[in-house]
């Protein structure tokens, strides 16, 4: 008797693929569309995104001759994941929806209405690999890298458990996305020149002040530029520490800026609606060089800034997750408290994994990077890797 499988499909190539390459397999496949966000207000595109997918979503069915089941799961993910970015911004932190999206939504309630349909797996397009091994009589399932170097999304499903993990399939994660397309062309696919999606997961491109603003109400405040000279120099001030734990507290905790150490450039209608990094939006001329958010203060409404993409406000040795946000996709690999390790760090979406040693204390994870990373973010996910295997993940601080 076949295997029953219930695929993700959202109306874009890679799920569309991935369909068909489970029905080659011989699975017994069924295809799940999700509606997720409805409002078209906030788009930059004018339109509502899933209108299109679903049509797509229905073409792609058909003509790969399999079921398909709508699911309107649009007031999960307001309360699970929309209602989680305004607060997160509301609060000076900048979320990523996407690993989210999949850890409350697609692994959540997409895996509740997989088990009413009675299958055996899901699967999903995502560009990652999936491994089990025995360990001691016990099974554990292993997220590994998509072997596309270009496409690897093993970093947005960094939330996931292994419960979450053990009954999912990922077809297409061993193929490079080329070659998706061509065999999305040659099956004459509705998906196969859609283009990839982009912005908010399953809300779209936005103008993200104008998003946030469905909750989050504009207020002026200052804009001050810091000198370089402004700018702690923590590694510098750690050599004179001698015990680590210390040490480790001053590399790896975020900066704060006093507002009177700097100079007021120009206004904003707040700091709540900015990002490390930024240089868009700020609306600020007549600099040598463009200026870069380097700090945000809620409290004070006040966004920092400084010069060029080298300003040494940019860059930080290492950043601290709390005891609270810190999750191992492999439990049986955690380390112990007063434990370190060597691992492969990356903060955000396709960033090359960087080296970095982590330490665990009982308040949190601290991560000291052997290079400074620029962009360092609070509310974004840092994902630690060993070789080609995700291991754990946490909320910055």
């Amino acid at each position: 008797m076949k295997k029953k499988v219930v695929i993700g499909l959202s109306g874009g190539v890679d799920s569309s693929v991935a369909a068909y390459l489970l029905k080659e397999q011989g699975y017994d496949v069924e295809a799940l569309f999700m509606i997720n966000w409805k409002d078209s207000s906030v788009t930059l595109r004018g339109d509502c995104s899933w209108e299109e997918d679903i049509l797509v979503a229905k073409l792609v069915a058909k003509k790969l001759d399999i079921p398909l089941h709508v699911v309107d799961s649009s007031e999960d993910y307001m309360k699970n994941v929309a209602d989680y970015m305004f607060r997160e911004y509301e609060h000076g932190r900048t979320p990523n929806p996407d690993v989210l999206c999949n850890r409350e939504i697609k692994f959540d309630v997409f895996i509740k209405k997989v088990k009413e349909i009675g299958a055996d797996y899901f699967a999903t397009g995502h560009y990652c690999r999936k491994e089990e091994l025995t360990k001691a009589g016990k099974t554990y399932y292993r997220l590994l890298a998509g072997t596309d170097p270009n496409k690897d999304q093993s970093y947005f499903l960094c939330q996931l458990s292994q419960e979450q993990l053990k009954q999912a399939l990922f077809p297409i994660g061993d193929i490079k996305k080329p070659i998706v397309r061509e065999i999305a062309r040659e099956l004459d696919l509705a998906s196969a020149e859609k283009k990839d999606s982009q912005g908010i997961c399953f809300v779209g491109k936005v103008d993200l002040p104008t998003f946030l603003q469905q909750k989050l109400k504009p207020k002026k405040g200052n804009i001050v530029e810091l000198a370089a000279e402004a700018v702690p120099q923590e590694s510098s001030m750690a050599g004179t520490i001698p015990d680590q734990h210390a040490r480790l507290k001053l590399l790896c905790t975020d900066r704060s800026y006093d507002p009177g150490s700097g100079r007021i450039v120009g206004t904003h209608n707040g700091a709540h609606f900015f990002t490390i990094g930024q240089r868009k939006g700020l609306n600020v001329g007549g600099t040598p060089e463009p200026l870069f958010v380097i700090s945000t203060d809620i409290n004070s409404n006040t966004i920092f800034v400084g010069q060029g993409k080298t300003h040494p406000g940019l860059y930080r040795p290492g950043l601290f997750i709390k005891a609270a946000d810190l999750h191992w996709l492999r439990p049986d690999l955690a380390l112990e408290v007063g434990d370190s390790g060597k691992y492969r760090v990356r903060i955000r979406y396709r960033q090359e994994l960087q080296d970095a040693r982590l330490y665990l204390y009982d308040e949190g994870l601290y991560i000291l990077f052997e290079e400074a990373q620029r962009g360092i973010t609070a509310g974004q996910f840092a994902a630690w890797y060993s070789g080609e295997e995700l291991l754990g993940s946490g909320v910055i601080s």
